[in-house]
């Protein structure tokens, strides 16, 4: 029987440097001396939740919409450009230290699949700078949805052939994978919680890890 580990990408697999990454961009050309970053930065993930909430549209207009918001929010002065240069950023992202190493083991026993709300453009570069081969990438781009919604997930197991009784999903975020994978039928779940947040009983059962490192072990490899 064949049995597949999805990871979410951005958080998970892949060090997403979008904060420091958006600060660097507008500090380029802007004073943010008087800035509160915390609260910039915290409604800048708002308004990309949001985004994904929304009709679907590509993954570049997404994050130009969402810093576009955050901006004017703040007071801050925003320019296609700016966008663009983060946008730009994204392909340069490259894995967490132990990445590489669980995903070879895992390649042992499974096949490993990502299931990412971005553009196939995008998240090419990415995958490349994790230096592993994926058996599948499915981003909201072909699903023409984002995570959480169940139309992402459906799409993805459908597109590897699969039933969701088949498939581990890892994970590092909350809102976007653990909330709306309870109720799918999955073989198996893993939180991947890096930043200590708390969880809950109400989206049990699943395991959690503060990284991949623990990962093979976990699933018998």
């Amino acid at each position: 029987m064949r049995q597949i580990v999805t990871f979410d990408a951005y958080g998970t697999l892949i060090d997403f440097q979008l904060g420091p990454t958006t600060l660097k961009v507008l500090a380029d050309r802007l004073d943010l001396d008087g800035l509160n970053v915390e609260e910039f930065l915290d409604d800048f993930r708002v308004m990309r939740f949001q985004a994904v909430l929304e009709a679907y549209r590509p993954y570049d207009e997404v994050l130009h919409s969402s810093m576009e918001k955050a901006m004017r929010l703040h007071g801050l002065d925003f320019r296609p450009s700016d966008g663009d240069a983060l946008v730009a950023a994204v392909p340069t992202f490259g894995p967490f230290p132990e990445v590489p190493d669980a995903l070879r083991a895992l390649k042992s026993r499974y096949e490993i699949a990502i299931i990412s709300n971005t553009d196939d453009d995008l998240i090419k570069h990415n995958v490349a700078n994790i230096g592993v081969e994926f058996d599948h990438v499915i981003t909201a781009e072909q699903a023409k949805a984002y995570k959480p919604s169940r139309e992402t997930f459906e799409y993805a197991h459908k597109a590897m052939g699969v039933e969701p009784s088949s498939v581990i999903h890892v994970a590092q975020g909350w809102e976007y994978d653990l909330i709306p994978t309870r109720d799918l039928g999955l073989h198996r779940r893993v939180w991947i919680n890096r930043y200590g947040r708390q969880g809950s009983a109400d989206y049990r059962p699943y395991d959690e890890l503060r990284d991949l490192s623990g990962l093979p072990a976990l699933l018998g490899c």
